[in-house]
């Protein structure tokens, strides 16, 4: 009975480590009864679903405390271009709901395009009620001759959010200047297909890649032309991605991989007729 009441002790000690991966992998063979079995193999289900919701990267997280200001003035004109690249956030479908990134969330262009859902907590004075959905299309610099608590909101290792300011008095008032918020990244939802506009010149493909749904963060992408194989493209700067390959005169298809390493594929996204300046509408994550 002894031995049976600390197995079942040791039970629950270890059912707080089945989401960590490690700690599944350790996890002695124990002689239970069969009721306890079932309890186990379904815990271990729930914990398994977890770690793959987590290794997409967004959705289904937990809040993390940040601060948010606001800049681009009242109708958000000063928004527009940024350090991803995106040029007008009207054109492009972003309208007013963006950010600019800490150090730590921009990732060095990276973070562009993910999306995040956020809420202004523990300040009654200042806070409204509800949350906000934004993308992320620009970049916010660190400022390291002033504090972090004042003024250098977005020196690393801050999680900082300079958002539009029409969205940022969704969520709080406009005296406040910065609030205190939580944030958790979520699926973007986009209409329409995956855009491609192919700059550059001939030998020099810039492509920009917009209106990505799902973890909305690009981090690699292959072109390939009606008579090429697929060839990989390099990052040149925020979500323009670059080819030195002669592609003139062929039928474009682009491979898209986002963070959570989910690839959608667009074949022929572009004619074989296409211009430089020209915008193309591929397939789109589900």
């Amino acid at each position: 009975m002894e031995k049976a009441k600390t197995e079942t002790r040791k039970q629950k000690r270890e059912k707080g480590n089945v989401g960590d991966e490690t700690s599944v992998s350790k996890l002695p063979l124990l002689i239970i009864h069969p009721i306890m079995k079932m309890a186990s193999a379904a815990f271990f289900l729930v914990g398994l679903l977890a770690m793959v919701t987590s290794a997409h990267g967004y959705g289904g997280g937990g809040w993390v405390n940040a601060r948010a200001t606001f800049y681009g003035g009242g109708d958000a004109s000063g928004t527009m271009g940024g350090a991803c690249g995106y040029g007008n956030l009207y054109s492009q479908g972003y309208g007013t709901n963006t950010a600019a990134l800490s150090t730590a969330l921009f990732n060095n262009g990276l973070g562009c395009g993910s999306c995040y859902e956020i809420r202004c907590v523990n300040d009654p004075k200042w806070c409204l009620p509800g949350s906000i959905v934004v993308t992320a299309t620009n970049f916010c610099p660190p400022n390291n001759a002033l504090p972090n608590n004042a003024g250098g909101w977005c020196n690393p290792p801050q999680h900082h959010f300079d958002l539009s300011q029409p969205v940022f008095q969704h969520i709080a008032q406009y005296k406040a200047g910065v609030v205190p918020v939580s944030y958790r990244r979520v699926p973007c939802r986009r209409r329409g297909g995956i855009r491609f506009t192919v700059n550059g010149h001939s030998y020099f493909n810039l492509v920009l890649i917009t209106n990505v749904g799902g973890a909305g963060d690009v981090h690699s992408v292959s072109v390939k032309g009606s008579r090429t194989g697929w060839q990989a493209m390099s990052r040149n700067w925020g979500q323009n991605w670059q080819s030195n390959s002669y592609l003139n005169g062929q039928a474009l298809s682009f491979k898209v991989t986002t963070s959570d390493g989910r690839t959608v594929v667009s074949y022929n996204a572009a004619p074989a007729r296409w211009s430089f300046g020209q915008t193309f509408t591929g397939a789109q994550f589900r």
